[in-house]
């Protein structure tokens, strides 16, 4: 038995940035999640933009909480050493019934508050993007819709929330909730009880799952899988904004973007799926997303492509974004419908949270030694040649180079092994250090990732997962 006096179910992006948030307050708190590493599922697999809320549902939560959420991260991601750039967005407008939809768009983004969206000429907008079909008619810009990377952002809350006195209990699978006179008492794990006061149910694609469990279950999550191509850095056409299609009702639709390291990403599809854990990638949808991207952008180069991923946004049904409370289940919060905007919303949705938790009775007093600040592990390829020298000599693991598509070195994949919740697999390493996310897609560095793991961990190599339990990549000796 563990006591603890807040659980979080759920170590995705919100449920990440609400531990955070709670480890500024004298409250011990444990983070659960049945997956190996932090990063959940939807918010390890999504177009790694923060939005600012332009084309959200006036008046509704994801408004009010996006719209909060944006300006954000201008200091959050100093204060955690994320990478962020804010690049802005493009609408552009090819057909004369998506250009007399753009005074909609742009009243919708007047009435979420944001005020910052501005039209564009046919001859601005192709200032601003040359590779855009010479047929736009013009279009609407808005300039603080931004990129991120969404692994460093997940880890860097996780590593402050931890170094703040949170607990985390990973590859741990929530089975049960037992309540006793109308209040939550117990989590029930596959790693044991933990009693507790009060319960946040962040759990995403399984946050209907976790309802059930106290009877709350009014609702369903299905799984709509987003696929995705990822386009070599030195790919023949390349974007300088976001370009986003004219949203529908269904997605915001395939898009072109820079990521936050210099590739190209472009998708994703919006496909209602039965299977919550079907993350493969089909024909028929990237052949979907190069029909649609093409038509903005003539010259995208899918033979560019060195990978394709999808990931699964927990589309709510009926939808909404909803936080609830309830006078029959004390002590239990319930997170459900976070979708795309996920990971934009996480660090405003952490402070709804608490004050929710506050409105039920969680006693929250703040702490006086709260570390703010998280330094990332040193990016040895952005380095001048002067600060290679220096950290060469500091540790000499940084003179040795195990990706070479990335120019990672064994010093940054040590340090990810032994930093704060550190990496235990293969793909956590791919997440933190980028080590494998090149242009070979691990075919050269991923043996050698598997050796340093071994060593580091005091395990065999057929001991070393890819990422789930059981995930191993080597079965054995031929010689």
């Amino acid at each position: 038995m563990v006591k603890t006096d807040v659980v979080v179910i759920g170590a995705g992006a919100v449920g990440c940035a609400i531990a955070r948030e709670l480890s500024k307050y004298k409250v011990k708190v444990i983070v659960v999640d049945k997956r190996d590493d932090v990063g959940g599922d939807a918010s390890k697999s999504n177009s790694a933009i923060i939005h600012t809320g332009y084309d959200a549902a006036p008046g509704t939560l994801e408004s009010q909480l996006v719209v909060a959420a944006n300006p954000m991260y201008e200091q959050l991601t100093k204060d955690l050493d994320i990478p962020f750039e804010k690049i802005g967005a493009i609408l552009p407008a090819f057909t004369d019934e998506q250009f007399q939809n753009l005074p909609a768009i742009k009243e919708k983004a007047f009435k979420n508050h944001v005020y910052d969206v501005e039209y564009l000429s046919k001859e601005e907008i192709l200032e601003k993007e040359p590779e855009l079909n010479p047929e736009v008619k013009g279009g609407l810009f808005i300039p603080r819709e931004s990129i991120i990377d969404p692994f460093v952002l997940v880890q860097a809350l996780a590593e402050n929330a931890n170094e703040n006195g949170v607990d985390f209990m990973l590859n741990t699978e929530v089975t049960d909730i037992k309540m006793e006179k109308g209040a939550v008492k117990e989590v029930v794990t596959t790693a044991g009880i933990i009693e507790t006061s009060y319960i946040i149910n962040a759990a995403a694609l399984h946050c209907d799952d976790i309802a059930a469990m106290v009877g709350k279950a009014d609702y369903k999550v299905v799984a709509r899988r987003g696929q995705f191509y990822i386009l070599d850095k030195n790919t023949s056409c390349k974007v300088r904004n976001i370009v986003l299609p004219i949203p529908t009702k269904i997605t915001k639709g395939k898009l072109m973007t820079p990521t936050i390291h210099g590739n190209m990403l472009v998708g994703p599809t919006a496909e209602d799926l039965p299977d919550k854990e079907d993350v493969s990638v089909t024909t028929e949808g990237l052949d979907s997303i190069y029909a649609d991207v093409r038509k903005m952008i003539p010259g995208v180069n899918i033979c560019d492509t060195i990978t394709q991923y999808s990931g699964l946004r927990p589309n709510r049904n009926p939808e909404g974004l909803h936080v609830d409370i309830y006078e029959d289940v004390r002590g239990y919060v319930n997170l459900s419908g976070v979708r795309s905007t996920g990971i934009t919303l996480s660090v405003a949705m952490a402070k709804y949270v608490v004050e929710k938790l506050k409105e039920i009775g969680c006693e929250l007093v703040l702490k006086d030694d709260f570390k703010a600040t998280r330094k990332g592990i040193p990016c040895f390829h952005e380095m001048s040649v002067e600060e290679k020298e220096s950290i060469i000599k500091e540790n000499p693991l940084y003179g040795t180079v195990i990706c070479r598509c990335e120019t990672i070195t064994e010093g940054e994949i040590v340090e990810a092994i032994h930093r704060p919740i550190g990496a235990k697999t293969v793909d956590a390493i791919k997440r933190r250090v980028r080590a494998g996310m090149g242009r070979c897609q691990g075919g050269f560095c991923g043996p050698k990732v598997i050796e340093i793991l071994a060593r580091e961990l005091d395990l065999r190599t057929d001991q070393i997962a890819k990422n789930l339990e059981g995930s191993y990549m080597v079965i054995g000796k031929n010689k």
